[in-house]
């Protein structure tokens, strides 16, 4: 089914766009009618400063921000503007909406019709972005990374999707499905589906797949986030045991937008080492 797109025109500056350095253009703002959440969702694009003076196709940085959060909050996303900016490479960076006003929290998970979060993330969005946008097509062009509640949906879709992305990053985020506290995990309704919904679960597979299918996994947590550090703790060990290539750092700071900003091009960066170049 086509993807219907609508410009919305540039998106209004956060309390980042201060730091943005002079030429990295301003985002330009879409919305496309949803058939996996049977409404219209928005998606913030940061192109890069030569993207309307080359024909050269670029590769893709998906984000998927935290939960709870308003339909608006893809929007407050300026500094992986001067992430990219201060990183000095090109890409295209895609803030997705992820969340709905009135809505339950839905962990970026397929949840049943108008609810389909997972399928929107990795099948509409990339769809519409490669209509929209010069992308290098394909996985090799494609990252998925995510903070807090979205590291936990990058680091899901990314493993049940390995065909769509390539690199997968987690910043700040954990890796079973909890309420909006972040501390009590949540009964999907069946075993399968909490394994399913699970990072933890596909550990065992993961060396043969990305020996298959060559992939970036890495996450880091701030040393002060008491509720995600051990999870991400236990996922390291787990995956090291396993034998399963991965990136894993904790770096000084607790669960705070200031520790997400300070290491966002470095990890930007990290996802475009692992991505085709621009050509």
């Amino acid at each position: 089914m086509p993807v219907a797109l609508a410009l919305a025109g540039a998106a209004c500056a956060s309390h980042s766009a201060a730091t943005v350095p002079a030429g990295w253009p301003s985002a330009v703002t879409l919305a496309y009618r949803s058939a996996a959440l049977k409404d219209t969702i928005g998606l913030k694009v940061y192109l890069p400063p030569d993207y309307a003076r080359t024909t050269a196709r670029y590769p893709v940085i998906y984000y998927l921000h935290g939960l709870p959060a308003t339909s608006t909050s893809y929007l407050d996303t300026e500094y992986l503007r001067a992430a990219m900016a201060g990183l000095g490479r090109d890409a295209i960076v895609v803030a997705v909406q992820g969340a709905r006003d009135g809505d339950p929290d839905m962990e970026y998970l397929d949840s049943g019709p108008g609810e389909n979060w997972e399928t929107a993330v990795a099948s509409e969005v990339p769809r519409v972005i490669d209509s929209r946008f010069r992308t290098i097509g394909g996985r090799r062009g494609r990252a998925i990374v995510g903070v807090s509640a979205g590291g936990y949906g990058a680091m899901l879709v990314g493993l049940h999707h390995l065909g769509t992305f390539s690199v997968i990053e987690s910043w700040s985020g954990y890796f079973h499905p909890t309420d909006v506290t972040g501390t009590v995990g949540l009964d999907l309704g069946s075993p399968a589906k909490n394994a399913h919904a699970s990072a933890h679960t596909f550990v065992s597979t993961l060396r043969q797949t990305f020996a298959r299918e060559k992939t970036f996994l890495a996450f880091y947590v701030g040393s002060g986030d008491m509720r995600f550090r051990p999870e991400n703790e236990l996922l390291d060990r787990e995956l090291t045991a396993a034998k399963v290539p991965h990136y894993f750092r904790v770096y000084p700071g607790a669960h705070v937008q200031s520790l997400w900003t300070q290491h966002a091009s470095a990890w930007l960066g990290l996802a475009l080492d692992h991505l085709a170049p621009p050509g």
